[in-house]
């Protein structure tokens, strides 16, 4: 039992962080958020003997996560949180992510969970494939008009060479000249 509880901590519980940061963009509470986090540790701890080593756990308890979330009702109310650190002061970044901001939320809520995994949490196509329980070609056109309304919207140009999910930025941001 003492190995199974220190895989577990391996495997899990390292994610911890991540885990917080997405749950807090689903749920737009951060008392909720940790709610999320341990329910969804929980049921990954119930299922761990499901897990199999060797394979993505990051991605295994993201789809922990959609699921519980989905599964409490909260289907369609995806909330969107702010990306920057809202604990800090207010700088000269403040804008520019408060623009990315009221993009972000305007976008709908498939694309948005779509730009959110690949993009913040660094999850390739594949994986949030297997995450969300779509063909990888519909994950590719979400973030790829996630990309192309992200850019619409804050009125910056396509890089030469766009690609939906090869760790291509979403968007850069245009300096004001």
């Amino acid at each position: 039992m003492h190995s199974r509880e220190h895989e577990f901590s391996e495997v899990a519980l390292t994610q911890t962080t991540s885990l917080l940061r997405f749950a807090r963009r689903l749920t737009a509470d951060p008392s909720a958020a940790e709610d999320l986090v341990q329910e969804t540790l929980m049921r990954a701890w119930r299922a761990f003997e499901q897990f199999r080593g060797g394979t993505n756990a990051r991605a295994w308890l993201f789809c922990i996560m959609l699921n519980t979330f989905y599964g409490q009702g909260r289907k369609g109310h995806l909330t969107l949180v702010p990306l920057g650190d809202t604990d800090r002061p207010t700088g000269s970044g403040t804008s520019e992510r408060l623009e990315i901001n009221e993009a972000l939320a305007k976008l709908p809520q498939e694309q948005r969970a779509v730009l959110l995994l690949g993009v913040v949490e660094g999850f390739t196509c594949q994986e949030m494939s297997e995450m969300l329980g779509i063909p990888m070609g519909t994950v590719m056109s979400r973030m790829s008009r996630a990309r192309q309304a992200m850019r619409r919207q804050l009125g910056v140009e396509a890089p030469e060479s766009s690609q939906a999910c090869v760790g291509q930025p979403v968007f850069s941001h245009k300096e004001n000249s």
